[in-house]
Formats: C-alpha cells, structure tokens, sequence
C-alpha cells in the first residue's frame, strides 16, 4: 500500500507526521501541499473515500480562511464550490493529508494514525 503524504514543512503538526510514519517504518511519497496542491478532481476522489464531511478539509485556524471568510460560505456554498475553493490554494487545506488511495487522514492524530496506517 503506497501512501501519498501532502504537508507543508513549516508546519509543526505536518513535522510531527512525518515523524511518526519515519518512526514506524512507513514508506511515503511526499507532496509539498502549498507548491503542489491536490487537483480538484484529486480533492473529490479523497474526501469521497474519507467518509468525513467537506468542511473537515478545511484549515480553519489558517490566515487564508479567516481573510477569505470561508466561515460563513462553508454552510452555503456547493460541494463543487467548496472543492473548487480547495484547489486554488493548499494553505486553505488541512494538513497534513495523508492517503493511500483508499483510506484518508486529514491532520495528525498519533491514535487516528494507529488505527489507519499500522
């Protein structure tokens, strides 16, 4: 199972990440989440197989989302506009994601990362 890990290395969570699936041994191919963010169509095929709502995928304690208001579009806009929205720019997304085309993490959760990738 090859996983896919999109992060941003500034970020201390994404840091903390890729620590754990280095610790445990767990090959990765690594996708600078901000240079190269996922494709909308990408985005869809992952958070069709998260079985987590949309707004999940969000950074809501990023600038970005507070200076783009995204909090009070979230509840109205379409899937495809929020997908769109995903797309344009990956600091909107919470990282790090973290796939192996089938099973989905989004952020770092060292029991969450138990439970899915050991």
């Amino acid at each position: 199972m090859s996983l896919t890990f999109y992060w941003y290395p500034k970020c201390g969570t994404c840091r903390n990440a890729k620590k754990w699936l280095d610790k445990h041994q767990r090959s990765y191919k690594e996708i600078h989440i901000v240079e190269n963010p996922p494709s909308k169509a990408e985005l869809q095929d992952i958070y069709e197989k998260s079985n987590l709502e949309l707004k999940k995928f969000f950074n809501t304690s990023g600038q970005k989302y507070r200076e783009l208001g995204i909090k009070d579009k979230i509840s109205t806009a379409t899937e495809d506009e929020l997908l769109e929205l995903l797309a344009s720019d990956g600091m909107l997304i919470k990282r790090p994601l973290l796939t192996d085309g089938e099973n989905v993490t989004v952020g770092f959760k060292e029991e969450e990362y138990e439970k899915m990738w050991l």
